[in-house]
């Protein structure tokens, strides 16, 4: 097994230290690192399916989340440095909505997206609806996500939405909403453009969603 696959193994694993460890060594051996980080992508990919069919649960795939993290703190640099910039696929403001102090899913989300190519601006937990909207604003972003995680405070994603619509906004940003009480079916009800039922499915949603969006864009510049 060589390095990269110890190196993927380790964060499926969830073992932070060994995955930082060994993030190191790839430095030191000067390997390209947009190869790494495609093989931890598609490592990372894998824990969210077999999350996905059951294979693994919420803190096997915390875990996982948590050794990717560290792996990708100490590739980062490198990855700055590289000659090859790593085409963005989109920017994604997220948080958990107001009233509501649960991160956990939102920040696996937010790592699976970040490896996969998005940038993300975590706006972190009890966030107001109107936050959402100026901090998407200020940094020109294609999505707003919102977590809520207790069924008390799931009126604050519609919040979000109705607030867009009368700013005018609506229109503007791709509006995508998850939690462990959150629905499909309350996802069509407050008029959400998407529902991520769990963190690889939000970011295959959102890849379709860009792609779209860019195909949108090239349409209409013709």
């Amino acid at each position: 097994m060589d390095i990269v696959e110890r190196l993927v193994t380790a964060v499926q694993e969830g073992e932070d230290g060994r995955a930082a460890a060994l993030a190191e060594e790839v430095l030191k051996e000067g390997l390209d690192l947009e190869m790494v980080v495609e093989r931890l992508t598609e490592g990372m990919r894998e824990v969210g399916n077999r999350f996905e069919r059951m294979e693994i649960f919420l803190p096997e795939m915390m875990l996982a989340a948590r050794a990717m993290q560290r792996a990708m703190q100490v590739l980062e640099p490198g990855l700055a440095k590289g000659a090859k910039v790593r085409e963005k696929k989109g920017t994604v403001v997220i948080g958990t909505v107001e009233g509501d102090l649960h991160e956990i899913g939102k920040n696996i989300v937010i790592t699976m997206l970040r490896v996969n190519g998005f940038e993300v601006h975590d706006l972190g937990a009890d966030v107001n609806a109107l936050e959402f909207i100026k901090k998407a604003e200020e940094v020109g972003a294609d999505v707003i996500g919102a977590s809520a995680l207790m069924t008390t405070t799931m009126p604050a994603q519609r919040e979000i939405i109705e607030l867009l619509k009368e700013m005018g906004l609506r229109e503007k940003y791709h509006v995508t909403v998850g939690g462990a009480p959150v629905t499909e079916a309350w996802a069509r009800e407050i008029g959400a453009d998407s529902w991520g039922e769990n963190a690889a499915k939000a970011v295959a949603i959102l890849e379709k969603a860009m792609a779209e969006r860019r195909k949108g864009h090239a349409s209409a510049t013709l």
